[in-house]
């Protein structure tokens, strides 16, 4: 098998230069710098599926990823995106270090900047820790979802994915379904979404609604079946029940009943509608098994694919960015 070209440097047009040092979230994104990851992101695709995936233009450099959550797509895509990219990568276990001895955050952060990283991966619990991390160090950070806030390269997966599929992403009619009240994954795809011109609907019971959620730009809905009709794109949510102190839904049974996504409720989308979930999947809960595995509408799996591709080319472009600071 030969040797693939390298990836399409489009960011490196003198008609644009990527205009952050980080990437903290979506909200700040416009649509031509949305573009451009996606097209950068689509020339590692092809480069991930030969024998030979290494394109070592990060050689010298350093990537930390400080995870104080649970992860195994995102930090594993990181890790290998990093490593095919020809980066030194250290996987920090928070378990084990000084954050359980009671260091705050900015320490943390002090430490690392002192041993010089050129990029931090961080995900936390609580909204803003990104930012917060991001003005005490030197490097390049990217947010790998904080809180309840945002995910952005989460969102710009799903676009990758949707856009491989559809060919386009404008004009599209994508429904979000599940626990929109505590999801990063759902804010980062709104602002992603509308930026690029799709229908954005969101539907939920409404103890998972957020306040004033028609302010996002979205359309509410509470019925499964009318919110999916005629719909092009479906994404699953999770409950995300680390972040519930309360019950919000009466029983889990009850929960997949109204809101999980099954073959009767799918049917009310359009007949070439495809699935998309970031995962973890909880079978018979946000969606049956039936659909999950259905190579023919779901993209769960070309989602991990696309996951990989999309953190190359986060770092390729932040790797420039540096350059020319």
């Amino acid at each position: 098998m030969g040797k693939a070209a390298a990836p399409k440097k489009n960011w490196a047009k003198k008609d644009w230069i990527y205009p952050h040092r980080h990437l903290l979230g979506i909200e700040g994104l416009s649509k031509q710098d949305i573009t451009r990851i996606l097209d950068l992101a689509e020339g590692f695709i092809e480069k991930n599926r030969q024998i030979d995936k290494k394109y070592p233009i990060l050689k010298g450099r350093t990537l930390i990823n400080l995870f104080f959550e649970n992860s195994t797509r995102t930090r594993m895509s990181f890790e290998l995106a990093g490593k095919r990219l020809g980066a030194d990568v250290i996987n920090m276990s928070v378990a084990t270090s000084s954050v359980k001895k009671g260091e705050t955050l900015i320490d943390t952060a002090m430490t690392l900047n002192a041993m010089h990283p050129d990029f931090i991966t961080m995900r936390h619990p609580e909204s803003g820790a990104v930012h917060l991390l991001s003005r005490k160090v030197n490097c390049s950070v990217i947010n790998a979802g904080d809180g309840s806030h945002e995910h952005p390269t989460q969102a710009l997966l799903d676009a990758l994915t949707i856009r491989r599929k559809k060919g386009r992403i404008e004009g599209l009619t994508v429904a979000i379904c599940g626990d929109i009240l505590h999801s990063r994954v759902a804010r980062s795809n709104i602002l992603l979404l509308n930026a690029m011109g799709a229908k954005v609907r969101i539907i939920a019971p409404p103890t998972l609604m957020p306040p004033q959620p028609e302010k996002l730009g979205v359309k509410v809905f509470n019925d499964m079946r009318k919110g999916l009709k005629d719909c092009d794109v479906v994404m699953t949510l999770r409950l995300k029940t680390e972040y519930m102190e309360n019950s919000f839904v009466p029983s889990s049974r009850e929960y997949f009943h109204f809101w999980g996504l099954d073959e009767e409720k799918m049917s009310y989308a359009k007949k070439d509608a495809i699935i998309l979930d970031p995962g973890p999947i909880i079978r018979g809960l946000q969606i049956d098994s039936k659909l999950a595995d259905d190579i023919g509408r779901s993209m769960i799996l070309d989602q991990v694919e696309m996951g990989v591709a999309v953190r190359q080319a986060v770092l390729e472009i932040l790797s420039h960015t540096l350059q020319t600071k």
